[in-house]
């Protein structure tokens, strides 16, 4: 039986394999990745930077960066950039950084020729309102984590900042865009607390990174709307 995955103007989806199934035939992805992806993106556009997704870290990163001018993020805590959104204050404007992630980049640098948006709290209204102006088939993509055995973890950040965006969105919502939203309503009026006691807020905690949780946390406090244009995030 043939499921008509994109019945409604405005879907949510997990991770890749759920990117893969309605890719094809949305207008618009929005890749959501809350802790911290999508957040540090945010963050380096809201000064000026520009920032390349790339999938894996190490010596093929170093090596794209190097091609496109670009400095590459390191792991938390060794680089000048990470995955720490503080990191990106600095930014001057006009500076590249290519930043490796396996959730919020990999599934970025998957979606082909469809208009891309990255979206976390900070800048949902305004990645909502970017979104209605380029296509009515939207796809919001809850980015979650990894298990150690590589399977997709759930990421309930991810599901919150989906259900952020999907706030903003008008048109037929699928009944999992609508349970994201109700599940960003609930939460919002304690968005921090909750991300720092979700299992990724509590890991960043356990890491020392729980300052990365209040940038993550604050909600539109940004007009930016990251749109992917030749393999950069730029506004």
């Amino acid at each position: 039986m043939s499921i008509n995955r994109l019945a409604y103007n405005v879907q949510v989806e997990w991770g890749g394999d759920g990117l893969a199934a309605v890719v094809g035939g949305s207008d618009v992805v929005i890749i959501v990745d809350v802790l911290s992806f999508s957040t540090c993106v945010d963050v380096a556009l809201g000064r000026g930077g520009t920032v390349f997704p790339f999938a894996l870290g190490g010596e093929d990163a170093s090596e794209f960066a190097r091609n496109v001018g670009a400095e590459c993020a390191a792991p938390r805590g060794t680089g000048r950039f990470s995955l720490s959104p503080a990191t990106f204050a600095s930014i001057r404007p006009s500076e590249k950084v290519v930043l490796p992630s396996p959730n919020g980049a990999a599934l970025s640098v998957e979606t082909g020729t469809v208009p891309t948006l990255t979206a976390c709290l900070r800048n949902a209204d305004a990645v909502a309102r970017a979104a209605t102006q380029i296509g009515r088939r939207l796809v919001v993509i809850s980015a979650g984590e990894r298990w150690p055995s590589g399977g997709l973890r759930p990421a309930l950040e991810d599901w919150i900042g989906a259900g952020a965006v999907v706030a903003n969105l008008s048109g037929t919502r699928s009944p999992e865009a609508v349970a994201a939203e109700d599940a960003f309503r609930a939460a919002a009026p304690r968005l921090e607390s909750v991300l720092v006691d979700c299992l990724s807020g509590r890991e960043l905690v356990e890491r020392g990174y729980r300052d990365d949780i209040g940038w993550a946390a604050a909600l539109n406090v940004s007009g930016c709307a990251p749109l992917l244009r030749q393999g950069a995030y730029s506004t």
